[in-house]
C-alpha cells in the first residue's frame, strides 16, 4: 500500500532537474549576449569585443576558448527559435549571485556603444524574469554599468 502510494506521488512529482555542466551554462550565456548585441538589428565592434570581454573576465575563459565559444553561439543563435533553453539552463545551473552577473553582462553588452535601444531593454527585462532576478536588482545593475561607463 505505501509502496503503490509512493508510485503514484512519484509519478505526480517532477523528477529533479539534471545538473547543468559549465560548458552548457557557458554556452547558454554567450547564446544570450550575443542575442543582446543583435537586438537592436546592428551587430557592431564595440558590442562583440564587450561580448568577448564579458566571457574572458566573467567565466575566466582564454581567447582560445572564448574563439571557440562565440562560433558556437552565433550558430545555436541562427538555429534557435526560443531563448527559453537557454535561460533555463541558467536558472538550474546558476545561483542568483551568478544570474546577477549575467543580467550585469546582458547590461554592459546593450550599453557598450553609450545607447539603450527599447529592444535591447527589453530583453534584459525578459532574460531577468526568465531567471527570476528581481527588478529592483535589474535597475541597480543597470545604474551600475551606466555609472560605470560614465567615468571611462
Amino acid at each position: 500500500m505505501i509502496g503503490r502510494l509512493r508510485e503514484i506521488i512519484g509519478a505526480l512529482v517532477p523528477a529533479e532537474e539534471e545538473s547543468v555542466s559549465d560548458q552548457e551554462l557557458d554556452l547558454a550565456a554567450a547564446v544570450l549576449l550575443v542575442e543582446m548585441a543583435r537586438t537592436d538589428h546592428e551587430l557592431d565592434d564595440i558590442e562583440e569585443r564587450e561580448i568577448r570581454r564579458q566571457l574572458e573576465t566573467g567565466f575566466g575563459l582564454r581567447a582560445t576558448e572564448v574563439d571557440s565559444l562565440l562560433e558556437r553561439a552565433h550558430a545555436t543563435v541562427e538555429e534557435s527559435v526560443s531563448l527559453h533553453e537557454f535561460t533555463r539552463a541558467l536558472h538550474t545551473g546558476m545561483d542568483y549571485d551568478e544570474k546577477l552577473r549575467v543580467v550585469e553582462m546582458l547590461w554592459r553588452v546593450a550599453l557598450a556603444d553609450n545607447e539603450l535601444d527599447k529592444y535591447e531593454d527589453y530583453l534584459v527585462g525578459k532574460v531577468a524574469d526568465l531567471l527570476y532576478v528581481s527588478r529592483g536588482d535589474v535597475i541597480r545593475l543597470r545604474q551600475r554599468v551606466v555609472e560605470a561607463n560614465a567615468r571611462n
